[in-house]
């Protein structure tokens, strides 16, 4: 229960990027069962690359708790991460990541390739995947599919 309510939190994080036109990710950060940050993508919005969901997340972590290393906290997001984001995740130490969807063309925890599992970096990220996969799904499905009914009217 408690993995399905941190990972609806980070969708409802997904949602506030799908109402502003970003791809929706969302990221919730969680320490000793509270959340202590969320993040959604703001690529678009900020015409920045790095702004992804689990490096905002990250960042405002790092500054709720005064540290760069996250030791004791884990990470609900709704999209596998990217290369990016799978090093961000290694290099503050969250100790475990939520997984809801896969990403077939850029996930670097398992699909595209597996940055968290198969090499030797000082510290080991714990993977669970598939949380509320279904809803992480749709809501993806949801922006690529509007993406296209956008183009084919405007083509």
């Amino acid at each position: 229960m408690e993995k399905e309510y941190f990972m609806k939190e980070a969708l409802k994080e997904a949602r506030l990027a799908l109402e502003k036109g970003e791809v929706p990710v969302g990221a919730v950060i969680v320490k000793d069962g509270k959340i202590i940050s969320r993040g959604h993508n703001l690529k678009e919005t900020y015409k920045n690359a790095i702004y992804h969901a689990e490096i905002l997340a990250i960042e405002e972590a790092s500054k709720v708790l005064n540290a760069w290393r996250l030791n004791d906290c884990e990470m609900y997001v709704t999209l596998e991460p990217c290369p990016m984001c799978a090093g961000a995740i290694i290099n503050s130490r969250i100790k475990k990541l939520y997984i809801g969807a896969m990403d077939d063309t850029m996930g670097a925890c398992g699909t595209a390739l597996n940055l968290l599992e198969n090499y030797k970096f000082n510290h080991i990220v714990q993977i669970e995947k598939y949380i509320l996969k279904d809803e992480c799904e749709n809501i993806i499905d949801e922006f690529f599919v509007n993406i296209r009914k956008r183009n084919d009217n405007n083509g």
